[in-house]
Order: C-alpha cells, then structure tokens, then sequence
C-alpha cells in the first residue's frame, strides 16, 4: 500500500517539448510525411499526437501524489488497468452513465477515481467554428462519468497556441470553463468538473502566456494541482490501497 502524498505536484509543461511543437506549427510541412500543411496550425495527424507529453506530465504528477505508483500504457480495448494499482496514460476507456468514453489518463483501482482529458484548439479557424463544441464535449465526458461514477474526480486541460485565441474567443471560453470547472461535491451537478486548466502558449518559444487568464482565475495551470488535490482527499484518504 502506497502512502498517499501531503499535496499534489504541478504538472510540468516541458518547454523545449512545447518549442518543437511550435516549430511544427509555424512550418508549412509536416516533417514526418512530407506532406504540405497550413501554417499556423496543425494537421490532422499533429493534432491527435500533440498533446501526449501533457497526459504523460499529468499522469506523472498524479502517481507522485498517489505515492510514487507505477505510469502504465493504457489498453484501449481494457475495463480494467494493466495492473493493480497504478496511473494509466490513455487512451482509457470508462463504460459511463450515457457512453463508453476514452480518456487521456486515469486512476482506476477500484473504478475510476480520477480521469484526465486533454483537449486542444490549433489554429483560428478551429478556435472561432469549434471553441463552443469543444465545451459540450466538456460537458458530456464529465456527465458520462459522474452519472456512474460520482465520486470520480474529473479533469480536463484546454491547450490553445496564442495566435488562434481572438480577444473575443478568449474572454467568453474563460467565462465558460471557469463555470464548467466548479464541482465541489458529489452532490453537484454531473456535467461540472472537479478541475479544468486553461493552458495558453506561444509557438515561437514554447513558453505559456504568463498573463491569460488572470492570475486570479481558477483555469490557472499551478492552480491544477492544489485544485484537484482536496477533492482527492476528501473522498478517499484513509481508503484502501492508501495507508
């Protein structure tokens, strides 16, 4: 049995991973394949591949937090993880309340604890057609989970590089993911999640936009942890496999 942690860490956003990622965005060519692509976006295929060193640095922080636990690959096809007691890195599948829903990582010892999605918007056009569709995913992962599995902490992280992110676009997103990312209890509404993070960054450099949102905002990455930690605590301290 693992002893759990007194806090969880910040989840680390490797810059110079975020730098390359630039690069590929600026570009007008996909490395890879050769294939010509938009500047100042991603193409299909960067798109599904971008944000997995962000699932691996959430998956990383949550199994220090859970006691320096093992960081699993995930089985897509599985419903239970790969071993006893340890933090998948998706996708994850989770049978829900209204849908099979796959996740970006997972805790899952005896169902699902906590879940993690990440979710990003690459370029303008996407950021202005698709920001409010993106929320209702949002909304219907947390809601497939809840309705099953209250007690199941879920977390989400929206990555947007800051060229793509008109001021209008900006403000009504955070408006609405700070409401979405308000569930205290199990007794609050399903389609609310435990904690969400609003991770704006610059292509040129890597580096995340210091000033978006407010630093009073709680969509503040080095909020993420200290925001899903409580919840964390308050629903499972002193149960197993914790000591």
């Amino acid at each position: 049995m693992a002893d759990l942690a007194d806090k969880m860490p910040d989840v680390q956003i490797d810059q110079t991973e975020m730098a390359l990622w630039g690069q590929r965005w600026l570009d007008t060519i996909n490395e890879e394949t050769g294939k010509d692509k938009s500047a100042e976006a991603f193409d299909r295929q960067q798109s599904v591949n971008f944000a997995s060193f962000i699932d691996r640095a959430f998956a990383n922080a949550l199994a220090e937090m859970l006691g320096n636990i093992p960081v699993r690959s995930a089985n897509s096809n599985a419903l239970l993880p790969p071993e006893e007691d340890c933090v998948e890195v998706g996708p994850v599948r989770i049978i829900g309340g209204i849908r099979p829903q796959n996740f970006d990582a997972a805790y899952r010892p005896d169902g699902p604890r906590v879940l993690f999605d990440s979710k990003s918007l690459n370029d303008r056009k996407s950021v202005g057609k698709n920001w409010q569709n993106m929320v209702n995913d949002l909304a219907s992962e947390a809601a497939t989970a809840h309705t099953r599995f209250p007690y199941a902490i879920v977390t989400f992280v929206v990555i947007i590089p800051r060229p793509a992110l008109p001021t209008k676009q900006e403000n009504d997103l955070i408006r609405t993911l700070e409401r979405l990312g308000a569930r205290s209890g199990v007794l609050d509404q399903d389609h609310l999640a435990e904690a969400i993070a609003l991770l704006v960054w610059e292509p040129s450099t890597g580096e995340t936009v210091s000033e978006i949102p407010d630093p009073t905002s709680s969509l503040r990455i080095e909020k993420f942890a200290s925001t899903l930690y409580p919840h964390y605590v308050a629903r499972y301290k002193g149960l197993p496999p914790h000591d």
